[in-house]
């Protein structure tokens, strides 16, 4: 099930072309919104969206291709398919591997640009559901003492209570509250559990 949020970017400066993409997807049952050029696109961006992008590589002033370039300068991993009534091997190839989801040559069958919006659709509101877990997971640490948090460094290494009370220089009861709480805090149902969050924070603070 597809967010309520997602929309899809039409960007074409040819009105007949945008219209028609737009009104296809919004048969479909999906959101829409059309621009003619590139500057629109990036003059709309100050909020995030759970978005696809649909763009012409040839554009007037500023072409697809370099819209792309400048979305992902913003932060935006936004799915991107590109569309062209010019379109060669060289150019497809460069498409994919500015990671492009698809590239497409004008006239398209609805059916395969309906089947790549949707995967790229998917493909970000996937992507936004982990942005908003790793967030999550990053308040509950925040939420953490540092002693708490020491012993959680230890508790995810394997470590037993009475090792961690030797290594921190506490009593074992000391260290049996405090990892109560940590799992408390962290909602963490079992070790393995957090773990698992223990390393998804590494990975995201590594992405930062």
């Amino acid at each position: 099930m597809l967010s309520p949020e997602s929309i899809v970017f039409v960007v074409d400066d040819d009105p007949s072309v945008r219209e028609a993409i737009v009104s296809l997807i919004r048969s479909a049952g999906l959101r829409a919104a059309a621009f003619s050029s590139a500057e629109e696109v990036l003059s709309a961006t100050g909020t995030q969206y759970s978005a696809c992008l649909v763009v012409d590589v040839h554009l007037a002033l500023m072409g697809g291709f370099e819209l792309q370039r400048r979305l992902a300068a913003l932060g935006w991993d936004t799915p991107v398919i590109f569309i062209t009534g010019y379109g060669d091997i060289p150019m497809s190839v460069r498409a994919m591997k500015a990671g492009a989801i698809d590239f497409l040559t004008k006239p398209f069958c609805d059916d395969n640009l309906m089947a790549s919006i949707r995967h790229g659709l998917a493909l970000q509101d996937s992507s936004r559901a982990e942005r908003e877990h790793a967030l999550d997971l990053r308040h509950r640490f925040s939420t953490l003492t540092r002693r708490e948090r020491e012993v959680m460094q230890h508790v995810v290494k394997g470590l037993l209570n009475k090792q961690i009370a030797a290594a921190l220089g506490v009593a074992v009861i000391t260290v049996k509250v405090h990892r109560g709480r940590v799992m408390t805090k962290m909602r963490a149902a079992s070790l393995v559990d957090l773990v698992r969050q223990s390393d998804a924070l590494v990975r995201g603070y590594t992405k930062v």
